[in-house]
């Protein structure tokens, strides 16, 4: 009896020691942030990096840098740095697609010299930095508040503006609600590319921020006009997936269209949220989209309450 109490406690003791080992282990550290940098044009890069949030776009004009979305918190230096490499010209320009964390964030670590250009929706957007729709996210301060307003945008446009000429020309556009209600489109007509944004994420079920203006309703119709409007273009760098084309996009407005028809078929129906979204079906020809839960069940949810309220 005293030896199995004897083993007994020193079980215990050892269990002990494993849990003290496990709380006192020291923390992992945060894995670098490693940019990296996908040559497009002589002067056009897309720059990506693991944990990063979404692409990143730099454009060389004659006298300076242009900076599309910076990616998540902690991520303007690396940008930065990696933008050396590539030019020694100094940054002028930061263009943000739209409001989230992951495009905006490395706003803050740019020098205050830097003009930041925004859709005017984007720009009220940017100063609440409300919760994004369908997404879990741990409240957070609003990462401008806490830099004092640094990194918010000093210009606006309402639906299309101009910066640079020639070579160096940028257009802006804003077609309409979809990911959010300030989505813009990045145009570089020299080089036939465009910036899409989130509004073109890539290949899948897009997500509908309805607390910053998103519209599954108008996000098809969106799609189509920027498919229209944007002229002569070969290539698109997408939100967060790879470079894409013109068909891509159209292919991506009647999908989205497709979805908004089949749940207003299914709400016609009588049937239930839960019920249009269980028994959804992918068409064949977009087999090769990302199709996830629970972002299908909110995107039904979001289109619901959008036609509740026609």
């Amino acid at each position: 009896m005293k030896r199995m109490l004897v083993l007994g406690t020193l079980a215990g003791a050892g269990a002990l020691t494993l849990t003290l080992h496990a709380y006192q282990a020291p923390a992992q550290p945060p894995a670098p942030k490693v940019v990296e940098a996908q040559k497009l044009k002589d002067n056009l890069y897309m720059l990506t990096g693991t944990g990063g949030g979404g692409n990143t776009a730099v454009f060389i004009t004659t006298n300076g840098v242009v900076v599309v979305d910076t990616k998540n918190p902690g991520w303007g230096q690396p940008i930065i740095a990696k933008i050396k490499e590539l030019t020694p010209k100094p940054i002028t320009t930061i263009i943000n697609t739209h409001t989230h964390g992951d495009h905006v964030s490395g706003n803050v670590e740019f020098p205050t010299t830097v003009d930041i250009v925004v859709q005017e929706n984007t720009k009220t957007n940017m100063e609440k930095m409300a919760p994004v729709t369908g997404l879990n996210q741990t409240p957070t301060p609003n990462i401008f508040t806490a830099n004092n307003g640094k990194g918010l945008p000093k210009r606006t446009f309402k639906d299309r503006m101009t910066i640079g000429s020639g070579n160096d020309r940028i257009d802006l556009y804003y077609f309409g609600r979809g990911h959010t209600n300030g989505d813009a489109w990045v145009v570089f007509p020299a080089l036939r590319t465009v910036h899409a944004g989130d509004i073109f994420s890539g290949k899948n079920l897009p997500l509908l921020d309805a607390n910053n203006g998103g519209s599954g309703v108008e996000i098809g119709s969106s799609l189509g006009k920027a498919a229209d409007g944007i002229k002569d273009i070969d290539a698109i760098i997408t939100g967060h997936s790879t470079v894409m084309t013109p068909a891509d996009l159209r292919e991506y407005a009647q999908f989205n269209n497709e979805f908004l028809a089949d749940v207003r078929a299914g709400i016609a129906a009588g049937k239930s949220v839960d019920q249009i979204a269980a028994g959804w079906k992918i068409n064949d020809k977009y087999k090769n989209y990302t199709i996830a839960e629970p972002r299908l069940k909110t995107n039904v949810q979001v289109i619901a309450n959008e036609l509740n309220k026609k």
